[in-house]
């Protein structure tokens, strides 16, 4: 049985909103859990950004790596409109039941519309 794999594109925040911080993996779960968990000497556990805001889902690692990079590059104001387009409360998507659930096909189409399939096929969160 084949498993596709799927990359994460994420970006964190801390409580007051002030920083923001993009990152890349392939275990979006476990990687905010250490993010929250302050496992390692990091920028995160500096300032004190653990709250996931946003995120894509990838196939591919190198197109996630590339869309990580854009979104990098891009200023303060381009993510904060990215963010409110997907989660305009800035809720922590880690306590919300759909983060990790299968992606419905509905939102899969609405991801694949939104990003114009530049992440590659957008399958399931987990």
């Amino acid at each position: 049985m084949y498993i596709e794999k799927r990359y994460y594109v994420y970006i964190l925040t801390n409580a007051k909103h002030t920083t923001l911080y993009t990152g890349v993996t392939n275990d979006l779960k476990k990687r905010v859990w250490q993010h929250k968990g302050k496992f390692v000497e990091s920028f995160t556990k500096k300032y004190f950004v653990d709250m996931l805001i946003y995120y894509e889902v990838s196939n591919s690692i190198e197109s996630a790596i590339t869309r990580e990079k854009q979104i990098k590059a891009g200023s303060r104001q381009k993510k904060i409109d990215m963010i409110t387009n997907m989660n305009p409360e800035w809720r922590d998507l880690y306590d919300e039941p759909d983060t990790f659930a299968p992606l419905s096909t509905t939102l899969r189409c609405r991801i694949a519309a939104t990003f114009g399939g530049g992440l590659g096929k957008v399958s399931q969160r987990h």
